[in-house]
């Protein structure tokens, strides 16, 4: 607790802790979206020297099968991924562990608005008591209801010390 200007005590609240035992096998979370500007391909571009023509020179990408710009890949999975962590059910992850069965479906362009849902897929307890594994099956989705990208991705989670109770 804390006491706020006139002197009363008042709570400070930010997300709840989510744990491994908060989400089950079926459970589906929903990011929110973001739209896609020239802003991020160009700085995805520059942090990660990914210089291509077909993500940055317009005139270079109107001759390709898209006629324009789209986004590199590996910014589309990594919005999906952080979008993802915006539902609060993260902030117990002990450690990221990999990605498996990543698929470009659609392109993404300047504009495009993204959001994720994933899917746990899997929720076991590991031989440590005091922590879980998710692997959660991921759906990168454009404003037009279009899957642009699937994956999937699994994190050991801390579990309850109190065992779930």
């Amino acid at each position: 607790m804390t006491t706020n200007s006139v002197g009363i005590a008042s709570r400070v609240l930010g997300q709840p802790d989510r744990w491994w035992e908060d989400l089950g096998v079926g459970d589906v979370l929903r990011g929110p979206g973001m739209t896609v500007t020239d802003a991020h391909l160009v700085n995805w571009a520059g942090l990660t020297c990914d210089i291509v023509s077909l993500h940055l020179d317009e005139e270079y990408a109107a001759t390709t099968q898209f006629g324009q710009r789209i986004a590199h890949g590996p910014f589309t999975l990594s919005l999906a991924l952080g979008l993802t962590t915006q539902t609060g059910y993260f902030s117990k992850v002990v450690a990221w562990l990999g990605l498996d069965e990543v698929r470009a479906l659609h392109p993404v362009v300047i504009g495009d608005t993204i959001h994720p849902e994933a899917e746990v897929t899997v929720a076991r307890p590991t031989k440590k008591s005091e922590q879980g594994i998710w692997t959660l099956s991921y759906r990168a989705v454009n404003q037009h209801g279009d899957t642009v990208m699937t994956f999937q991705s699994s994190f050991m989670v801390q579990r309850r010390p109190d065992g779930g109770i």
